[in-house]
């Protein structure tokens, strides 16, 4: 604490990034890397940008990334915002379209950086919890708001709200923006990209950091209508112009080029997503149904009063949650309680 800090500084819980320990041959699950590394044309395609050419500033639009990343979901490139990370979109989009008179709504039980954006550009907010079984209920959400944000699966909980309700969601909302953050998407359930096109308060906040492997490029993008879009745009240009390198868009495209690839690992993950589900259910464990990810919370259906879970490495503790009674028990991540949990896993 300093007197030199704004005042807005004194008030800021920041959030607290993932441990990346400097250990040899550790099984590292706290933020939610992909095991299986990168496309080779990935690499190929990075090492081709180690040139000449990096002494000049790279494109401040990433027009190449965003005509492949606009073709590869049928929009336009208008349609397409990208920035450094979701994380960073995530927070443009609460700077350009969240801020207003209303308190905006997102799940109890969620993404922790969403309070943090909230806290760094003074908006309001209310938190709306989460059913007994975990599940975001739409009519919830369906009163007076200034936007609504939800990632989707959620997480922690690894709960989908199928596409119909979420459509029910956007018609109940026409006149707040709604952000749909689809950071594990790819391992199970339906893009709502799809619904762009009809609902113009839509936007869908996507990262390579967890299906495409690139979480060390620092990738994330938005689709929505134009007029949203520019919104992003324009926040983006009153802070940084150039928030993708030229490693970043390279291997990006190359990323987005290898389909093939790419649905090869997210089924090797969803596979191993299976075989843990029967495995903990052998130990006992109740897994909530269909898991779209792997953070999807699982608890023992008999406690002894002392009984302990053994967590996959010494990186994670295992922590009492109290945001549920049926997750009395839980394995987090740095002993933090279940609605805390994603603070290790940035997008």
């Amino acid at each position: 604490m300093s007197r030199y800090w704004s005042a807005v500084v004194h008030g800021l819980t920041p959030y607290v990034a993932g441990e990346q320990p400097k250990l040899a041959n550790l099984v590292k699950l706290n933020t939610h890397e992909n095991p299986y590394g990168p496309s080779p044309k990935v690499l190929e395609a990075v090492r081709a940008e180690a040139a000449d050419t990096l002494r000049l500033y790279p494109d401040p639009n990433s027009d190449r990334l965003r005509a492949g990343i606009a073709a590869y979901h049928g929009v336009t490139a208008e349609q397409v915002f990208v920035g450094n990370g979701s994380d960073e979109v995530l927070a443009h989009a609460f700077a350009a379209l969240l801020k207003h008179d209303q308190p905006i709504l997102f799940p109890d039980i969620s993404y922790s950086f969403y309070p943090v954006y909230c806290g760094l550009y003074e908006i309001a907010y209310r938190q709306i919890p989460l059913t007994e079984s975990f599940e975001i209920r739409v009519d919830d959400y369906l009163v007076p708001n200034g936007g609504v944000i939800f990632p989707n699966p959620n997480a922690p909980t690894g709960r989908l709200l199928v596409l119909g309700e979420v459509e029910r969601l956007l018609a109940g909302n026409p006149d707040s923006v709604v952000v749909i953050d689809e950071a594990y998407i790819d391992f199970g359930g339906e893009s709502a990209v799809g619904l762009v096109a009809r609902y113009p308060q839509l936007l869908v906040v996507r990262t390579l950091s967890k299906s495409h492997a690139l979480a060390g490029l620092r990738v994330g993008y938005a689709i929505g209508q134009p007029q949203l879009i520019e919104a992003l745009n324009r926040v983006k240009d009153s802070f940084n112009s150039y928030p993708l390198d030229r490693f970043a868009q390279a291997g990006a495209l190359a990323s987005m080029d290898d389909h093939a690839y790419f649905e090869r690992i997210c089924a090797k993950v969803v596979a191993t997503r299976t075989r843990l589900v029967a495995e903990m259910d052998t130990l006992g464990f109740e897994v909530l149904p269909r898991p779209p990810t792997s953070s999807s919370p699982a608890t023992p259906r008999t406690m002894a009063p002392n009984w302990q879970p053994r967590c996959a490495s010494a990186a994670s503790s295992c922590a009492i949650s109290e945001t549920r009674p049926a997750l009395r028990r839980s394995c987090a991540l740095r002993s933090a309680p279940m609605r805390n949990a994603m603070r290790c896993s940035p997008r």
